[in-house]
């Protein structure tokens, strides 16, 4: 490990799910704003090597770490990994999640469990560590848990998945609580933000404007509300909506099957 007080003195953050989509703008965002970046992936090596890189150039110091986060050992071995590479932590950023289709007609017990390990219990487990490792530092840490605006809004598509980011909800509530003083955990949860290949641009578009506010979030909204999460030393215990409204109004369905 590092004795470098100026390299201590840097925040560091390991954001998860680094690689593509939302975790990307998240990394590129925190090493706009001053963080050193450990970008985490599972299987998009290519692309975490390229933000990572695009990390370095914004704020020297970014670094690389691949992990399956549904698997408890390289999870359990993801954190020490990035201490002992960067020196310490000071913040997770869970943005990684499987998002697979499921309904009430076809749940498994398969599928419950896969969304549950890699949406739920990973984000459980690197909480629980990074409060051992800012509490042996004697400093103060911060979890941000990627949520969803559905869970304020609840329809029956995306089944487990929905069940697993619920649990987290819930969990962020208990470790709040559990890993005070030394750990602060919040949630953010993003509306319709990025596109899929099950939208048109038009549809998309069409979407994106059903909101109170006549528009949902924005990457840089989303990246804005995990950089207040991290920043502000009074917010635990609960989840910011980065959504324009869009929980406060009835969908029947999953945007992606609107």
């Amino acid at each position: 490990m590092s004795s470098d007080t100026s390299v201590k003195a840097i925040p560091t953050v390991l954001v998860t799910g680094a690689g593509k989509r939302l975790g990307r703008a998240i990394a590129l965002g925190l090493a706009d704003a001053g963080w050193r970046v450990a970008v985490h992936y599972r299987h998009s090596k290519d692309e975490a090597l390229a933000t990572t890189h695009e990390c370095d150039k914004r704020f020297a110091g970014a670094q690389c770490f691949g992990a399956d986060l549904s698997v408890e050992t390289e999870t359990r071995g993801l954190l020490p990994e990035v201490i002992q590479a960067m020196g310490h932590v000071d913040a997770v950023v869970n943005s990684a999640a499987l998002f697979e289709h499921d309904s009430a007609h076809d749940f498994s017990y398969d599928m419950l469990q896969r969304h549950m390990l890699g949406n739920t219990a990973a984000a459980i487990v690197l909480a629980q560590l990074l409060q051992q490792h800012v509490a042996s530092r004697q400093t103060r840490g911060v979890v941000v848990n990627m949520l969803d605006q559905k869970l304020w809004n609840l329809n029956p598509d995306f089944f487990s998945y929905t069940l697993s980011k619920a649990a987290l909800e819930t969990a962020n509530q208990l470790m709040a609580r559990a890993f005070a003083p030394a750990l602060r955990v919040v949630g953010v949860a993003p509306g319709l933000t990025l596109t899929s290949h099950m939208l048109t641009d038009d549809k998309f578009a069409q979407l994106h404007r059903l909101s109170p506010l006549g528009q949902s979030s924005s990457v840089q909204d989303v990246v804005s509300g995990v950089l207040f999460a991290l920043q502000n030393t009074s917010v635990t215990g609960t989840t910011l909506l980065v959504d324009g409204g869009q929980h406060l109004m009835p969908f029947e369905r999953d945007f992606s099957l609107m």
